[in-house]
């Protein structure tokens, strides 16, 4: 039997505290993402917001889509931000001057502003134990300024400056693991989370909320626009970047891995691939070798769950 605990929301799902009205495309996953991170949160929070797609739709002067506190950061000091609001809050609450009524610090940011320019603020506040929850919004690439790679980028995806052509395939690079990154600075939770799966994200982000001390959440945010795929596919591709095991969905509580969702077995990446025009242009060997290193890394997370929970992997 397993001893875990599971959350549930504590919002009402017609609570939105990411309103509607604001500017993201068609078929954006990245904002169903905060949406459904926004219900888990609830509304006693200061949440600092790197620049990127969700600060530039959801903020345009005099608008914005945010019902809580809310503060825009730079590209790299997200982190920073919300480690002196955190340390702000608690001398405040030291010196009298305002009463404790445990409001939550939450940092947002997408992959650029985290596994990228800001992954230094971001592990010095893990390292210095700061109580926060971190969301990363992951649509592997700079989206916003106009689809360049990043480091989480996926090898062989093709973007405005990793293009596919005669002498080139696309990015040359396998994807940052920024989870295990985060994970190596011994925080006491770490997971990754999908919105084609809504209630394992908005779980996890009330589980990193009520966590004492640096709590990371790696989210997968499908981008139409970037990846060149229908919006009406957002929640079937979020799927099978679970289901191909690309996107595996997993917790790590005080250095213990879990897999939370764990296919018979893993679909073919071609069922993800061939949705998306970013991949479109692979020759079958590059995709075979893209393949065997899904399977590779697949494994060694069932390894880690199997080393934690002390049942073989398989």
């Amino acid at each position: 039997m397993q001893n875990y605990t599971v959350f549930v929301p504590r919002l009402a799902p017609a609570t939105e505290n990411f309103a509607p009205g604001h500017r993201a495309c068609i078929g954006c996953g990245e904002a169903l993402a905060v949406r459904l991170a926004c219900k888990a949160i609830g509304d006693n929070v200061i949440v600092a917001n790197a620049t990127g797609c969700m600060e530039i739709v959801a903020s345009q002067v005099p608008y914005t889509s945010w019902r809580v506190p809310w503060i825009h950061t730079l590209f790299e000091n997200t982190a920073a931000v919300a480690s002196g609001i955190e340390a702000g809050l608690k001398a405040m609450i030291r010196k009298g001057q305002i009463p404790d009524r445990e409001t939550k610090v939450v940092a947002i940011a997408g992959d650029g502003g985290t596994v990228d320019i800001g992954l230094q603020a971001l592990s010095g506040a893990m390292e210095r134990g700061h109580d926060f929850l971190y969301l990363c919004f992951d649509n592997e690439a700079y989206m916003n300024t106009g689809i360049q790679r990043s480091s989480a980028t996926p090898f062989g995806a093709s973007t405005t400056t990793s293009p596919a052509g005669k002498v080139s395939m696309g990015q040359f690079s396998w994807k940052k693991d920024m989870p295990a990154i985060a994970a190596a600075h011994n925080i006491p939770y770490v997971a990754t989370a999908n919105p084609s799966y809504p209630f394992d994200l908005m779980e996890k982000v009330e589980k990193g909320l009520m966590t004492k001390g640096p709590a990371y959440v790696h989210i997968y945010s499908v981008c139409p626009t970037g990846w060149r795929c229908p919006g009406d596919l957002t929640i079937r591709i979020g799927r099978l970047a679970t289901e191909t095991g690309i996107f595996p969905l997993y917790e790590v509580e005080d250095g213990q891995y879990k897999l939370n969702y764990d296919p018979p077995k893993l679909q073919p990446i071609t069922s993800y691939m061939k949705l998306q025009g970013r991949f479109r242009h692979l020759p079958p060997e590059i995709i075979d070798k893209i393949q065997q290193t899904i399977i590779e890394k697949y494994q060694e997370l069932k390894e880690k769950v199997a080393a934690s929970t002390g049942v073989a992997g398989g």
